[in-house]
């Protein structure tokens, strides 16, 4: 006799969950034919993709960024372009642009728009943080409506769209600070630190001997954007999503929890898209994990990434050395975990 209390509809659910962290294994594993540690990177980015997101890598040069996207690429069989941003790239350069063409037969002239690298599915911003910020904001209607608008006519892109962008550390010369909106459009951003001894090695042992490595794709641009919309389909507690947005609001002023450490180093906080962010990322980071509900723990393991390009540390943080990161880290440790609702 079946059970009563059996949802034909969640078994679904687990079997397509069970599927997707097979292909995850395998993609993981893939990418490590190439890069050589990176583990939380590559979590954090596997993350972004399935939450519909896009993700700022930020790193010295040579810590593998443009290599670990290129990669990712090959293995996902998607429409890839790839950007390099300079001081003296235009907006057109990023979108395209219309042009004058002539027809051989009649003579006569007609407007023709050529499309621009945006036009992809998978886009490498490299070193998005080199061009100044009349040409960053090229890529601000492509990141939140997947479409761009030019010579008076919007274009859409193709689904599933996933930018990747690079910059470095913003202290070096030649770098100009993204924008605040724009930083917004980015769920993630992922820093990359620098290789243990042993990994270092390894890198020096694959990289300079004859190897070649041509990763079969792993997913492609239908099964992502199914992938995607499971996520968004899990259900997430009453409770999760209030501790997503307590701790958001602690970064608020005048909300300060503890009224010392966070009150005398933050000046600016997140506004409601990291709330939103967090928990949807919760809930990809539960599906990887193999199970159909978030938790709070998973609100704590993505609210790092997600938070610490959104606030902004005061004068007196910055003159002691105290970063964003150190600002999250404290109210993962100090926001209250809500009660359960009862009965939910």
């Amino acid at each position: 006799m079946a059970d009563l209390f059996e949802d034909p509809a969640l078994n679904d659910d687990l079997k397509e969950v069970q599927v997707l962290r097979k292909k995850l294994r395998l993609l993981v594993e893939r990418l490590h034919q190439t890069i050589v540690g990176q583990d939380r990177v590559i979590l954090e980015v596997i993350l972004t993709l399935l939450c519909r997101g896009h993700v700022l890598l930020e790193g010295v040069p040579g810590l593998a960024k443009t290599l670990l996207v290129r990669t990712l690429s090959e293995l996902l069989s998607l429409r890839f372009s790839r950007i390099q941003f300079t001081p003296d790239l235009m907006p057109t350069d990023i979108i395209g642009a219309e042009i004058i063409e002539e027809d051989p037969d009649t003579g006569k002239r007609n407007f023709k728009f050529i499309e621009g690298p945006i036009f992809c599915q998978i886009l490498l911003a490299d070193e998005i943080n080199r061009t100044p910020p009349k040409t960053q904001a090229a890529l601000l209607e492509a990141m939140q409506e997947v479409s761009v608008t030019a010579a008076g006519e919007t274009r859409h892109l193709f689904p599933p769209f996933f930018v990747l962008a690079t910059q470095n550390p913003l202290e070096q010369e030649g770098t100009y600070p993204l924008p605040e909106a724009q930083l917004d459009r980015f769920l993630m951003k992922v820093r990359l630190d620098y290789p243990t001894m042993e990994q270092e090695e390894n890198i020096v042992l694959l990289t300079t001997m004859d190897r070649k490595v041509n990763p079969e794709p792993v997913l492609d641009g239908p099964e992502i954007l199914n992938y995607q919309q499971l996520v968004r389909k899990l259900p997430v507690s009453r409770q999760v999503a209030k501790y997503a947005v307590a701790i958001v609001r602690a970064t608020r002023p005048p909300a300060k929890p503890d009224g010392t450490f966070v009150a005398q180093n933050l000046d600016v906080g997140a506004g409601p898209r990291a709330s939103q962010n967090i928990v949807l990322a919760a809930k990809a980071h539960a599906i990887i994990r193999e199970r159909l509900h978030a938790s709070v723990e998973d609100v704590k393991a993505v609210a790092l990434p997600i938070l610490r390009h959104r606030i902004k540390t005061s004068f007196e943080a910055e003159s002691e050395g105290i970063t964003p990161d150190d600002i999250v880290k404290k109210l993962i440790e100090i926001v209250p975990i809500p009660e359960p609702d009862k009965g939910k």
